[in-house]
């Protein structure tokens, strides 16, 4: 979504209010976790669903 949108790790971070070191651990799928308020703010700034950024790994 971020090339998409064309927009970079840094710009996200800023706008949406998370440290490079956190959204690094999520776009390398290694978080454990997010809350729905990080997830909420992120598609909003990349005017996304859930289910556009997420996925799920068995």
């Amino acid at each position: 979504m971020l090339a998409k949108r064309k927009m970079s790790l840094t710009e996200l971070s800023e706008r949406v209010g998370i440290t490079m070191s956190n959204l690094s651990i999520l776009k390398k799928g290694k978080a454990k976790a997010i809350r729905f308020s990080t997830l909420e703010s992120i598609c909003r700034v990349l005017d996304c669903q859930p289910a556009d950024i997420l996925e799920y790994k068995d």
